[in-house]
């Protein structure tokens, strides 16, 4: 039997992305079924009734959550084509806790970026900035964070990228000119066809976070 795969995802959640390069990278076939996060579908709360949240990748009919869950399930289930971690028990470590890093610093950073107002708003990109500074560190010179090839560390940052340009206009800062490694690192990753067709236009991110600010009353 022929696996069923269902990925239940918001099309510019930089989670969801995360899992649609995955199963990209993997040249898995599923149905992808967008979620209306102000009126969360009967599936959703059935799947991931805990924390009600996207993305939720259905497999055969049981759910796994959590992005950096998925994206492991994943690469242990579908391990015959293009390993997302390393074979090695350290390095393997060493990617998960720069995935931890990610999911605890950056996405506090972004959020008083995306949250803030005024000073608030500036003060959270300043430590956006601090944050990419120290994966730039990480990534030193290699193409990605991994070595050669696009790895799990890459996958849970790539997803971001369509967010920078929200980022920039709410904390007035450039990324690119104070991180160009980071910059770099992106336009490789955009060169694999698994990602550049996971990212959705900055400029729509842009347009579906100034109307979620509006609604949050957060303008």
């Amino acid at each position: 039997m022929a696996d069923e795969v269902k990925l239940l995802d918001f099309w510019p959640s930089m989670f969801g992305i995360r899992v649609r390069i995955a199963l990209a990278e993997k040249g898995i076939a599923y149905e992808y079924m967008e979620q209306d996060l102000r009126n969360k579908s009967p599936l959703l709360l059935q799947m991931n009734p805990i924390h009600k949240k996207i993305p939720v990748l259905v497999h055969n009919g049981r759910p796994i959550c959590e992005s950096s869950i998925i994206v492991q399930y994943i690469d242990e289930v579908w391990k015959d084509k293009a390993p997302l971690l390393p074979s090695d028990p350290y390095q393997r470590a060493q990617a998960r806790f720069w995935v931890d890093f990610i999911d605890k610093k950056l996405c506090d950073a972004a959020r008083k970026v995306w949250g803030g107002k005024g000073e608030e708003g500036e003060a959270g990109m300043k430590e956006l900035i601090g944050v990419l500074k120290q994966l730039e560190e990480v990534l030193g010179e290699k193409g990605f964070f991994g070595g050669e090839c696009l790895g799990f560390v890459d996958i849970a940052l790539i997803g971001f990228y369509s967010w920078f340009y929200s980022y920039e206009a709410f904390g007035k800062l450039s990324i690119e000119a104070v991180c160009p490694k980071i910059m770099d690192w992106a336009k490789r990753c955009l060169e694999k066809e698994s990602v550049s067709k996971s990212l959705p236009d900055s400029k729509k991110v842009y347009d579906c976070a100034v109307q979620m600010k509006k609604a949050h009353g957060l303008e």
